[in-house]
């Protein structure tokens, strides 16, 4: 499907919403099949606000408290004050991206009781099936979030594609599954070029140079060639990929100036700018 047109682009905001210290085997599928030594490593959790000249796009929602607290992740800035920062009102967020259905990428749905909801439709009927109620799947998601799902369905908010999508001008969603059975990433056009987010498609930038698969995996064939797909987009686009999970997506990009040092990065202009 071609996308809508949007002349001005996107800014393209990357919110650091928490972060874990871990293991490198923890991340890593079968680490020790590279015959490494293992080592820390930081895992950050993100979500994305895409601003353009027609309006605001939200792609995931971070991790909800509760949640996180849980799990042992620590919160450093909670979208709803993300947000506030970037002087976004979530009530009048027209549109959500969901990447996918982990706890820490729909954490808050709840926060945007008006918007749009787009998500892949394999994504959906997995977990509102029997089968993610596995521990293996059930670990990374939380009842009261996929509920908040059938919620927007129910109420004819819910926006259900397969294969590709343009949920918005300009940009373009497309399912590549592997971490999940609909994991999807946004091509999001700026005035420095095109992006995508990645989101978990690719946690971090070590994943899609070596080839090496997260922990977290549905499909594992699927996700090498999710790989494959993105490394081939990058070399025939000049693409610039932002990772879902990685420390150095802060280190790539320039800071944000809305938000406190280290919450976040920009890429492109504000329409403001345009």
């Amino acid at each position: 499907m071609a996308p809508a047109k949007n002349d001005g682009g996107y800014r393209v905001v990357a919110v650091r919403v928490g972060t874990r210290a871990t293991e490198r085997s923890d991340i890593y599928l079968n680490y020790r099949l590279y015959g490494e030594d293992d080592g820390p490593t930081t895992v950050d959790y993100y979500f994305w606000v895409l601003q353009g000249s027609e309006g605001t796009v939200v792609v995931d929602t971070g991790f909800g408290e509760d949640a996180g607290r849980r799990r042992g992740r620590t919160l450093l800035l909670h979208p709803a004050e993300a947000l506030n920062l970037l002087g976004i009102a979530p009530a009048g967020v027209d549109d959500v991206i969901v990447t996918h259905g982990h706890y820490d990428h729909i954490g808050n749905l709840d926060l945007f009781p008006n918007a749009r909801i787009h998500m892949a439709e394999a994504e959906y009927k997995f977990w509102t099936s029997a089968t993610a109620g596995h521990i293996q799947f059930s670990f990374y998601s939380e009842d009261v979030e996929i509920d908040q799902l059938r919620l927007a369905e129910a109420q004819g908010r819910l926006k259900l594609f397969s294969g590709e999508t343009s949920p918005a001008p300009g940009l373009r969603l497309v399912e590549v599954g592997g971490h999940t059975p609909g994991q999807a990433v946004v091509y999001v056009p700026t005035s420095e070029g095109e992006v995508l987010l990645a989101s978990d498609a690719v946690h971090f930038y070590e994943e899609l140079e070596r080839d090496m698969p997260f922990t977290a995996i549905s499909d594992l064939p699927a996700m090498y060639e999710a790989f494959a797909f993105i490394r081939e987009e990058v070399r025939q686009r000049g693409l610039t990929v932002v990772a879902g999970h990685d420390p150095d997506v802060l280190t790539r990009f320039r800071a944000c100036q809305e938000l406190p040092a280290g919450a976040g990065v920009a890429i492109g202009a504000s329409h403001q700018d345009q």
